[in-house]
């Protein structure tokens, strides 16, 4: 409950901050000024994709896996709806470009400690997060950095063919830079400093390490 409420926070931040946010956010805004489409719609229908591939990417057919997850995306699309509301309402969107900057960067820093703590609880996780957790420990040895920036791909593209069709590039700035840069980085020390006593529990079967 923590990292729901600290990740639709901090994507909340930067939604309103409007100095960039993390990649998948950003997709989200794009795809809003483009076709109006609704920004928790979009990161719903994102988290329903992911809970999706994860199923691919462990290669078997896990349905608690499956529900947990598309429970977990819609209480987050919904909290960020409701954080983006109460931030805007707050009038964070109308501070200094210099204090919105600090606003979004906190923000991608709040969504980072929030992987973090529910990657290593493992009990229920936003989706994509499980994309990098699975990513991170089937495929990349353990590397954070690795599975984050592997991740970024899918809403690279979408933000391009966005861009391509507006002319528009929304969501991206500052935060986005330290987005991409610093994710796996904060998410390796929150791993280490941010309650160090909850450890990763992330379960391999043998079929699946020898993969």
């Amino acid at each position: 409950m923590v990292g729901l409420v600290l990740n639709a926070a901090g994507n909340g931040l930067c939604i309103v901050g409007a100095m960039g946010s993390g990649l998948w956010t950003a997709a989200a805004i794009n795809l809003n000024d483009w076709q109006g489409w609704n920004i928790g719609a979009v990161l719903f229908t994102f988290g329903v994709l992911n809970a999706l591939s994860n199923l691919l990417l462990i290669r078997r057919w896990d349905w608690p896996r499956l529900i947990g997850e598309v429970i977990y995306t819609l209480f987050f699309s919904y909290f960020v709806n409701v954080f983006t509301w109460l931030f805007t309402w707050l009038g964070l969107g109308n501070w200094p470009m210099v204090a919105r900057i600090f606003v979004s960067c906190f923000g991608v820093f709040c969504f980072c400690v929030a992987i973090s703590l529910y990657q290593r609880a493992n009990i229920i996780m936003h989706p994509n997060d499980d994309t990098t957790n699975i990513l991170r420990f089937l495929y990349f040895k353990g590397n954070a950095t690795a599975s984050q920036i592997t991740d970024f791909i899918p809403p690279i593209i979408v933000i391009v063919i966005a861009w391509i069709a507006t002319g528009k590039l929304l969501g991206i700035n500052i935060a986005t830079l330290f987005s991409f840069l610093g994710n796996g980085i904060i998410i390796a020390w929150a791993d280490e400093h941010v309650w160090p006593r909850l450890v990763h529990n992330f379960k391999v079967k043998p079929s699946e390490a020898k993969r």
